[in-house]
């Protein structure tokens, strides 16, 4: 009787379902989606961990607006708008959370809070692609023991020692700047300074990972590689808001353009790594010290060296980490010393006052220069390099992050430029004034401790020293040898979008010599 029911309750069911036209079945499951959206939008908003943190409750509610803020580029800007109205935490996304205090460089990104439950919420490394060889580069290693590892393996040759040394490539490439402004053309001549930044910046990076510039300096053109780098930024970060967010979408677009996607992925690889092997055959440099003779040196000792595998990766890694973003911060700092005459001629004074001519500019001269210094880190603060907040994700048993615990499965992030913009951390917090380095008692009360660019902790930036030393030398060459005056379609240079990196438009400006 049992098995008589059944199989009767069938063709019932089949007749029941019938009845319903394809439109009326498809109008079925959207209904069902949209209830099911409604019920967990509402659990969101009233009942998830996170419902006692400030912040809008559409947010709460849906990640659609930040992912459209990140979408069109305003993420941090975004952010920023979300502090000034709900105070120094905000909830931005269902699980996400945003810090606005100094001590958050700590809890998140250093070694965790001294006080409370929990433990330091590691990287999110489900935001970050898989390499093509199967290897991982040093920035997203998941094994606290592996990076470690790897990073001391690489700390020799990035140490104050090692930039000592590669000093004549780094005065190189500055002073072959200078003459390719000098070569453009008769004085006045119009440049484009994001270009000749970059230009600068990737040769001396190539010359220090694969033992030779890109050339761009002597050719005044991008290397191609290049243009394929800026050219996937904006389209990686968009990619991976359907990859970290809707796998079920992302699947069906790795189905349908996974070739173009690897294409691309292949192409920044075998770069990398053919430039490698040229670079390796060539052993131990016979003039110069470049990234693998420093490495080489310390197999030779007989310390713990790299597999192929991790040389290519963080070769390419280097190639994009150490070049973009040193130029960025060049390009932000000119456009405000132009748009701050005051401040320009107080650092020009300070550069042509220290040095008799430009040979005499050296790295170590530099590094004391304070007006200097303070414009850098002014620059920085106004115009950081990497605007977001990379994202960190707390671990089983939570983190406590400034004062607060954050439970388990919490994206937890502070972006740098909401950070470095904030009035509750900063006064005239969109003026750039560098005298808030120097001791001027108006910003005594700054939070100094705020301006943590190149992150902290033990996974903070391995080639910061390396950076200050390049930006210190590249920007003191310039103001040294030229006059720079801004062209008027440079106004609002720095309103620009935003997808991880700047979308840098043309810095342009007029170049004229100064006489002797």
């Amino acid at each position: 009787m049992t098995f008589s029911s059944t199989t009767a309750s069938g063709p019932k069911l089949f007749n029941m379902f019938s009845n319903f036209s394809a439109p009326r079945l498809l109008a079925l499951a959207i209904l069902s989606l949209a209830v099911r959206w409604l019920l967990r939008g509402f659990y969101r908003v009233y009942f998830h961990p996170l419902n006692r943190f400030p912040g809008p409750r559409v947010s709460a509610f849906s990640r659609l607006p930040h992912l459209i803020a990140l979408a069109k580029g305003n993420a941090p800007q975004y952010v920023s708008r979300l502090h000034e109205a709900y105070g120094d935490v905000v909830r931005i996304s269902p699980d996400e959370l945003s810090f606005l205090h100094p001590q958050a460089w700590r809890d998140i990104y250093g070694l965790g809070s001294k006080e409370g439950k929990g433990s330091a919420p590691p990287k999110d490394f489900h935001r970050y692609g898989k390499q093509v060889n199967g290897s991982t580069p040093l920035i997203t290693m998941p094994d606290p023991a592996e990076h470690a590892r790897t990073r001391k393996i690489f700390t020799p040759a990035f140490s104050d020692r090692a930039l000592a040394q590669q000093s004549p490539l780094f005065l190189k490439y500055a002073d072959q700047l200078v003459k390719s402004l000098k070569d453009g053309g008769e004085d006045g001549a119009t440049f484009d300074m994001v270009r000749m930044y970059n230009f600068a910046t990737f040769d001396v990076m190539g010359d220090l990972t694969f033992g030779e510039p890109l050339h761009m300096l002597d050719n005044a053109e991008y290397d191609p590689w290049v243009k394929m780098i800026f050219k996937n930024v904006k389209r990686g970060v968009q990619l991976g808001l359907i990859y970290n967010h809707y796998p079920l979408v992302a699947d069906v677009f790795r189905a349908l353009f996974h070739k173009k996607v690897a294409k691309l992925q292949y192409e920044h690889f075998d770069y990398c790594a053919t430039r490698v092997t040229k670079r390796l055959q060539k052993g131990r440099a016979s003039e110069g010290v470049d990234l693998w003779d420093l490495l080489l040196k310390q197999e030779e000792k007989g310390k713990e060296g790299l597999t192929r595998g991790e040389m290519d990766v963080n070769a390419g890694l280097f190639m994009v980490a150490g070049t973009e973003t040193t130029a960025t911060s060049l390009s932000g700092l000119t456009y405000l010393l132009l748009t701050h005459p005051e401040s320009m001629k107080k650092l020009v004074d300070e550069i042509r006052g220290t040095f008799l001519s430009s040979d005499g500019i050296t790295m170590e001269a530099i590094a004391g220069l304070p007006y200097l210094n303070a414009c850098i880190k002014e620059g920085l603060r106004r115009y950081p390099p990497v605007p977001v907040g990379l994202p960190h994700k707390t671990p089983a048993d939570g983190s406590t992050i400034c004062g607060y615990f954050v439970p388990p499965n919490t994206s937890v992030a502070s972006h740098h430029l909401p950070m470095y913009s904030s009035s509750r951390l900063f006064k005239d917090p969109l003026v750039f004034v560098p005298e808030r380095w120097t001791g001027d008692e108006r910003y005594a009360q700054d939070e100094k401790a705020a301006l943590q660019p190149f992150s902290v902790g033990p996974r903070d930036c391995l080639g910061k020293n390396m950076a200050y030393h390049e930006m210190r030398l590249l920007l003191t060459k310039v103001l040294y040898n030229f006059d720079l005056e801004m062209l008027p379609e440079t106004k609002g240079w720095m309103d620009q979008e935003v997808y991880t990196l700047w979308q840098k438009t043309p810095l342009m400006v007029k170049v004229k010599v100064v006489s002797a």
